[in-house]
């Protein structure tokens, strides 16, 4: 039996272990896409205990913000809401937590706790009920007497390269501009542009937030389509102007419809009088915005990321009580690869493809991503249109490998920029070594198995550019 969760976890074969090892552990981490506060990284946050830093607190502006993934397998353990986000001790909430974890066999969310138990606090015994107290302890004397346990001192750590935060249009990205004129924090964060409530134009809250749209743009209101597009632009070419590498849309479904800006103008008119929109409306309105954004993007070297197919807030009790982002998300089935072939067509068409990410959150889509990827791919770049990363309820030992073996099937594996956290937590950054674990395993099969020559140059070149170089090259770092 092997021992739990050692040097060589995951790695089932001498050339699994020699690849990890010797070239995929040690590189620095490229974060591409999270959702970390950029104020508590400039704030350098020291966290109360080890409940805060695992499952959520208190934010900067007021909010309680933590990791949804934890809450939901509390919910699913039957645990009350007060331990999971509510006004129960820290304490009282971990231990619950704990007895939730040990049922969590086979679930990702079980090796994540215990490799960043491993790696950031030095613990290597299972966490289990009669452990949790010890546990506790010891890893709240660091947290509140360690130095190098804050929110900086965990990037560190974890030997993190660029960290790409999540952020809104209208953020005044003050907190990015501290960062970057900090000599003492090497670690490049830089914002992503995420214009979703500018373009969910059927969503509540729309009306009200073109508002502020344009208020941060210097106009008293946004009169016309032409205003909201030149909006936009501005604001991206202000996200440009501090860094940023990507842009993330987050959509239900990828739209299409063949409108012209006049098309989209009159729904424009019509949503500015509050009346209702078609299906057909809506998908043309957001259409225009992602074909002008795409534009450019590819004008200013901004990667497309595009996340769809997730079927959001079905609990409504929940939902109403504690918005978006709090565990009652679930998989969609939205068959919308021909929607992705024709945005992808009409930017290339035009001459302004820009490099870009697609995400389903429906495993289901890996093939179709992988293939249409395919169809876009030009000389600029290695791999320039992606098929991203096993996305949130894919992030697991099944989905990482049923998306690498796809992407390997029908596209090209070596060019593949690799993993992201996804994450709000300072503690997720060993999720990228469960990666690089995973994918090593995967290519020493291979390997072992005589369907790849053990030429170690060449498998040297595929592992270390998928861990590292090949998202470094992509995002110009």
């Amino acid at each position: 039996m092997k021992g739990f969760m050692d040097e060589n976890f995951l790695l089932e074969t001498q050339t699994a272990r020699k690849l990890f090892h010797s070239y995929a552990k040690d590189l620095p981490l490229i974060d591409y896409h999270c959702h970390l506060n950029p104020r508590e990284i400039w704030e350098d946050k020291r966290f109360a205990d080890l409940s805060e830093v695992w499952l959520g607190g208190i934010q900067p502006d007021g909010s309680f913000a933590g990791d949804h993934y934890k809450w939901r397998m509390m919910r699913w353990a039957g645990i009350e809401e007060a331990s999971v986000t509510g006004t129960k001790p820290g304490y009282a909430r971990f231990l619950k937590f704990t007895e939730a974890l040990t049922l969590a066999i086979g679930n990702p969310m079980y090796h994540w706790c215990h490799l960043e138990l491993q790696r950031f606090f030095g613990i290597t015994e299972p966490l289990t009920p009669e452990s949790a107290p010890r546990i506790w302890e010891q890893c709240n004397d660091l947290l509140q007497n360690d130095p190098d346990m804050t929110a900086r001192g965990l990037i560190r750590k974890a030997n993190v390269a660029f960290i790409g935060t999540t952020d809104d249009p209208i953020d005044d990205l003050c907190w990015h501009e501290k960062l970057a004129a900090d000599p003492t924090f090497s670690t490049t964060v830089a914002p992503s542009f995420r214009p979703d409530r500018a373009v969910n134009i059927h969503k509540a809250g729309w009306l009200e937030y073109m508002g502020k749209l344009a208020q941060c743009v210097g106009k008293t209101r946004l009169s016309n389509m032409e205003e909201v597009l030149a909006a936009l632009e501005s604001r991206v070419i202000y996200f440009h102007g501090h860094g940023c590498r990507a842009s993330d849309h987050g959509l239900d479904y990828v739209p299409w419809q063949a409108y012209t800006e006049a098309d989209a103008e009159a729904v424009y008119q019509k949503a500015l009088r509050g009346e209702a929109l078609t299906t057909g409306e809506v998908e043309g309105y957001q259409t225009v915005i992602l074909l002008h954004l795409g534009k450019l993007y590819a004008k200013l070297g901004i990667a497309m990321q595009i996340h769809y197919s997730c079927l959001r807030n079905n609990n409504q009790r929940i939902f109403k009580l504690q918005g978006g982002d709090t565990g009652v998300d679930a998989i969609a089935q939205n068959t919308c690869g021909g929607n992705v072939s024709k945005l992808l067509s009409a930017l290339d068409e035009a001459g302004a493809c820009p490099k870009v990410i697609l995400y389903s959150l429906n495993p289901g889509d890996n093939a179709q991503l992988g293939s249409l990827a395919g169809c876009f791919q030009e000389g600029s770049l290695p791999g320039k249109i992606q098929h991203g990363s096993a996305w949130w309820f894919n992030d697991n030992k099944t989905g990482m490998l049923d998306q690498m073996t796809t992407l390997a099937n029908v596209g090209l594996l070596g060019t593949f920029i690799g993993m992201l956290t996804d994450s709000r937590s300072f503690l997720s950054y060993p999720r990228h070594e469960y990666f690089r674990r995973i994918l090593c395993n995967l290519i020493g099969s291979w390997v072992e198995n005589g369907e790849y020559p053990n030429d170690e140059a060449a498998l040297r070149r595929i592992v270390e550019g998928i861990s590292y170089y090949n998202a470094k090259r992509y995002f110009g770092l």
